[in-house]
């Protein structure tokens, strides 16, 4: 969490944040930002910030576009003419040609430039944001202190939460608890997002109860630093999914087909009940509009009546 210290002045700034790499002061809100991190770029956006270039995962695949933009946001990202960074290590000479005047870094994931911290900081002011440990709301109040959009922020937040509440009234909840997941079938492995993930987060703000799986393979299977994703493989896949419904983000029927066909899953309860769903390819990363999206379609898996 970056953290914003009460040192800024009457008018706003400047303000000094304090991330894992020290403290930082903006003198001014940025007018040119650098989004590292995919993940990052949905809130900045859907905050209307300055979003100049954003980092990108591997094009035209299920979760992005043909820029590598993920799909909740890529067609706004293209309207605003947000400059596509190559997929893969940060490129620090690139970047400094955009004549940023802030650039943002995730602590942990795939989309992670913490390796090019160095070069990245003799730019412009380089931040560190950890989003695997936060709802994105929080992220989004983060961010929004960041670039001085708090308002914005705050706006959005509400819209989402009257949005929540109106869907939470008009779902019946499946067999409860859930496995929420990203199945990968080439490797049978699931991703289990779990209770501090935005993912978990949300689902929780519905009414869902989290499966996680137990001390023993978390131990074996947990990757890094990251909190909230728990990978599950082999013989820990077959203990570690124990929720009587399976939920599978960034995902569609063929990926249902994929767990339900798999013979290691066969015996378990969610499979054998027929309650494994699809959410939608756009919900591997949470943000506003994905947040958005997968409220709807929680409402149309599990209405009321």
């Amino acid at each position: 969490m970056v953290l914003l210290s009460c040192s800024a002045q009457a008018s706003g700034w400047p303000r000094t944040f304090t991330d894992s790499k020290g403290a930082h002061t903006l003198a001014k809100a940025p007018l040119r930002i650098v989004s590292t991190s995919v993940t990052l770029t949905g809130s900045l956006l859907a905050l209307d910030a300055p979003v100049i270039a954003s980092g990108t995962t591997r094009p035209g695949n299920k979760v992005s576009d043909e820029h590598g933009f993920l799909r909740q946001w890529g067609d706004i990202a293209v309207q605003r003419n947000v400059q596509a960074l190559p997929p893969g290590e940060s490129n620090p000479e690139l970047i400094a040609t955009l004549h940023p005047d802030l650039i943002l870094v995730s602590a942990t994931g795939l989309d992670s430039a913490m390796a090019e911290w160095d070069k990245l900081s003799k730019i412009a002011p380089t931040i560190v944001i950890n989003y695997g440990d936060q709802s994105w709301q929080e992220l989004l109040s983060e961010l929004g202190q960041l670039t001085g959009h708090e308002q914005q922020a705050k706006a959005r937040i509400a819209q989402f939460n009257a949005h929540l509440a109106k869907v939470k009234s008009a779902i019946k909840l499946p067999p409860q608890p859930v496995n929420a997941m990203v199945w990968n079938a080439h490797a049978s492995l699931a991703n289990i997002w779990t209770t501090v993930s935005a993912q978990g987060q949300l689902l929780s703000q519905l009414g869902f109860t989290l499966s996680e799986p137990g001390q023993g393979q978390r131990m074996v299977s947990q990757r890094g630093k990251r909190q909230d994703i728990i990978p599950l493989q082999g013989e820990n896949l077959v203990v570690g999914l124990s929720g009587q419904t399976f939920l599978l983000f960034a995902a569609n029927q063929k990926d249902v087909a994929s767990v339900k066909s798999n013979p290691l899953l066969a015996h378990l309860p969610a499979v054998e009940a027929n309650r494994v769903y699809a959410l939608g390819g756009d919900n591997f990363r949470l943000d506003y509009y994905s947040a958005s999206h997968l409220l709807d379609t929680l409402a149309k898996l599990f209405p009321a009546n």
